[in-house]
């Protein structure tokens, strides 16, 4: 008798265990099961923040949930950064994010609260936006070659802005490869720095095309080169800058998708994916491109060698252009 009342209190308990569990397993295979936070790292109007919106609103539709875009800009993305790292891993708050944040900020800024590789889940890479060297139509010069000149025979009164890692990194490499002294103005934005460059209190920038066509479009501003070794495919007519005659200049500015660190695999493959369907739908494609977008993806393991790769390079063009920590 008294056995059989043991047996029958264990199959009790293992039967309540297994019930309990279920919820547990159920919740876990819902994921999605809330809205995510996708966080932008620059302010609205931004290119990144006009690509992550339409990646927010494409994943929404694939993943059943809302995506809601939060922007936190500012310190070289890094304070968006921070706030994703510290973060839960459990797949609700994303990371939409540049080489600014992973790339280039560890190298210009003398405290980061981060480790690009170790402290985040690379998940996906979105593609490229591809940088443009734009200036004001009053200026006086038409070509990089003309700028190069004319600065030269100004030193130190030629300024260029920056609203992001790559228009700093780019400014300082044009400077550094062709010789030449320019005064660097930094901002915390694209939007701000582009006003500044349209209206003439600084000479030149490099920004992203989603950012800086609109305004080439309707003749505000001037783009003189793309800030690669190749001309981009979409914007075909405009030269690079090693055709330009401008030798070991190529940089882009890459986009990718992070998590905190520790997130679980199965929820990033489930993100992966939904990011791999998004740039391989035609549609989605055509509109990230008329922002000037290139938008391509791969695996989680690609893109977390990739990113480790680009921490590497992007240091050594950093202490090559003598760019010092702030």
């Amino acid at each position: 008798m008294r056995n059989r009342f043991f047996r029958d209190l264990l199959s009790m308990v293992a039967t309540v265990g297994f019930v309990a569990a279920l919820p547990i397993q159920a919740a876990m295979a819902a994921y999605p099961d809330r809205p995510i936070t996708l966080v932008v790292p620059f302010p609205a109007g931004s290119g990144t923040d006009s690509v992550g919106r339409v990646f927010a609103e494409s994943l929404s539709k694939d993943l059943g949930k809302p995506v809601i875009v939060e922007n936190r800009p500012g310190g070289n993305a890094t304070i968006a950064a921070s706030y994703v790292m510290r973060a839960k891993p459990d797949g609700y708050t994303l990371f939409v994010t540049t080489n600014t944040s992973h790339s280039a900020a560890p190298w210009l800024m003398k405290n980061v609260s981060y480790d690009p590789v170790k402290d985040f889940t690379p998940i996906a890479r979105g593609g490229n936006l591809p940088f443009i060297l734009v200036t004001s139509p009053e200026r006086p010069y038409n070509s990089v070659q003309e700028l190069i000149t004319y600065a030269k025979a100004h030193p130190g009164d030629v300024t260029y802005a920056s609203g992001n890692s790559t228009g700093i990194v780019a400014g300082g490499t044009l400077g550094h490869v062709m010789d030449v002294d320019m005064l660097h103005v930094p901002y915390k934005g694209t939007p701000e720095a582009l006003t500044d460059v349209i209206s003439g209190r600084v000479d030149f920038m490099f920004t992203d095309l989603t950012s800086g066509m609109p305004f080439v479009s309707n003749n505000r501003l001037k783009a003189l080169a793309v800030s690669t070794a190749e001309r981009s495919s979409l914007l075909p007519d405009l030269p690079a800058m090693e055709e330009l005659g401008v030798d070991n200049f190529d940089l882009n500015s890459w986009n990718g998708f992070f998590g905190p660190a520790n997130m679980p695999e199965d929820i990033t493959l489930t993100l992966n994916a939904a990011i791999n369907r998004v740039v391989q739908d035609p549609e989605i494609k055509a509109k990230l491109a008329q922002l000037g977008f290139d938008a391509f993806s791969g695996t989680p393991e690609d893109f977390a060698q990739f990113v480790a790769q680009q921490y590497q390079q992007w240091g050594k063009w950093i202490q090559d252009a003598n760019l010092a920590p702030q």
